[in-house]
């Protein structure tokens, strides 16, 4: 799915502007669709806008700032989702927490899930991506050689598979 070119929303307007034979692709969405109609005809509207859009250095910013921004689980930037619209682990959605909240918002018009969970789906599954967490903490710990964290962080663990196996066996 195509971005807006202004803004990070879902594009839903698709432009295509031919100048001096070369070809321009603009991606909009609904608000900054209506601002490129709207602009005043001194130029082509065309023209107006694209000037407004190229030399642009927050977008720069912005799009290096998608490319610094890393999985540290499973090595995937911003960028990559973006691109293949796929997430690598369940860890993105924190990682990535800043960039998807206005996305989802544009997308469900909310932040937070309001309907029904499928009936397979495990009741602690928070649990489970706090286990995966602590798991990869864990790893680094004892790659750190601090061991004092380590033993804290298992201790945790297994105080969570514990709770995990009690609530199972219910």
């Amino acid at each position: 799915m195509k971005q807006c070119s202004v803004c990070s929303k879902p594009a839903v307007y698709h432009v295509t502007v031919l100048k001096n034979g070369d070809v321009k692709e603009l991606h909009f969405c609904e608000m900054h669709f209506h601002d490129y109609m709207e602009k005043p005809q001194t130029k082509s509207p065309e023209e107006a806008f694209v000037e407004s859009l190229l030399p642009d250095s927050d977008l720069d910013e912005r799009a290096a700032e998608d490319e610094q921004l890393i999985c540290p689980n499973c090595g995937i930037s911003y960028r990559e989702f973006r691109e293949k619209g796929r997430f690598g682990c369940p860890h993105d959605y924190e990682i990535f927490r800043v960039r998807l909240l206005p996305l989802l918002e544009n997308i469900h018009n909310d932040t937070v899930h309001r309907g029904k969970s499928p009936k397979r789906a495990p009741l602690d599954s928070g649990n489970q991506l706090r286990l995966i967490q602590l798991r990869r903490d864990l790893t680094q710990s004892v790659e750190r050689e601090d061991y004092e964290q380590a033993a804290s962080i298992r201790d945790e663990i297994q105080k969570i598979e514990t709770e995990l196996e009690n609530s199972d066996s219910e």
